[in-house]
């Protein structure tokens, strides 16, 4: 599981059948204090996450198939969870 904060929606008009009905977001990774890395992945949503939450990410295949209830979905970048804050050693980093 890693940090990560929405920066963006993606729009497709046409995707494969079992990424239909489903948002997808595009996330750019956190460090331990909360800072963007640069690092970006579009994610299958699975929390109703929006632009600017600071998400919780699960980047594996199994996951996406257990969080959204479809044996059929292909992804290995899922939202698990939108975080309210978080601390790392002496760190809090609140929304």
């Amino acid at each position: 599981m890693r940090l990560a904060r929405v920066v963006g929606n993606v729009v497709s008009t046409i995707k494969e059948r079992t990424h239909v009905g489903k948002k997808l977001l595009i996330v750019e990774y956190l460090d331990e204090t909360g800072a963007g890395t640069g690092q970006q992945q579009i994610a299958l949503d699975a929390v109703d996450a929006g632009i600017g939450d600071r998400v919780l990410i699960n980047a594996e295949g199994g996951s996406a198939k257990m969080l959204l209830n479809d044996k059929d979905v292909i992804s290995n970048c899922v939202i698990a969870g939108v975080i309210d804050h978080f601390t790392f050693g002496e760190v809090v980093v609140d929304n």
